[in-house]
């Protein structure tokens, strides 16, 4: 009996020190009051080289079958250059990583899921995101942009592309973008 008593206090007494509030982790609760939105537009250039000695893109996946009329099923994997002018020696701005994927079966079009990453000036440090589908056939076309990092922390936006030039033969291309992003 006197061993059940010790057993039974033991345990009472692991519970309400097992209950006792936590102190440390955690802070008062305060009304929540959002940050200021800002809204910030970007035009840039993206270059995507699929060919000769250098390219900025790869193909990394291709169905076992092939179609006469669109790359259906390809998988290329992108680090394209972002230039302020259309010409690939105006300043670099910073790059696009990311994946093209050729979803269209009849017509050309990639999934894409690329950051844009900004490497100068006062977005230094600072990327958005895309995901998105891409018809490529169509001259302009919009992008939606689902987040950011960096001074685009919690972006939401789209994207206005409009192919600047474009190789299909060496599959390059020169694409203008001019971005709309709402961030904190």
């Amino acid at each position: 009996m006197k061993k059940s008593l010790i057993l039974a206090w033991i345990l009472v007494l692991g519970k309400a020190m097992a209950m006792a509030p936590p102190h440390g982790y955690y802070s008062k609760t305060k009304p929540y009051v959002p940050a200021p939105q800002k809204l910030t537009h970007l035009h840039f250039f993206l270059h995507d080289t699929l060919s000769g000695q250098n390219p900025s893109a790869v193909i990394v996946a291709r169905p076992n079958m092939t179609t006469a009329s669109v790359p259906f099923g390809e998988v290329i994997v992108v680090d394209d250059p972002l230039t302020v002018g259309p010409n690939i020696t105006s300043e670099v701005i910073g790059n696009a990583q990311g994946l093209w994927v050729s979803t269209g079966r009849d017509v050309l079009t990639l999934m894409v899921y690329l950051d844009f990453g900004f490497m100068k000036g006062q977005f230094n440090g600072s990327s958005i995101s895309m995901f998105s589908r891409n018809p490529i056939t169509e001259t302009e076309r919009e992008l939606a942009v689902g987040g950011g990092r960096g001074k685009f922390r919690m972006a939401k936006g789209f994207a206005q592309l409009k192919t600047y030039f474009r190789n299909s033969t060496l599959r390059n291309s020169i694409v203008e973008y001019k971005v709309t992003v709402i961030h904190y």
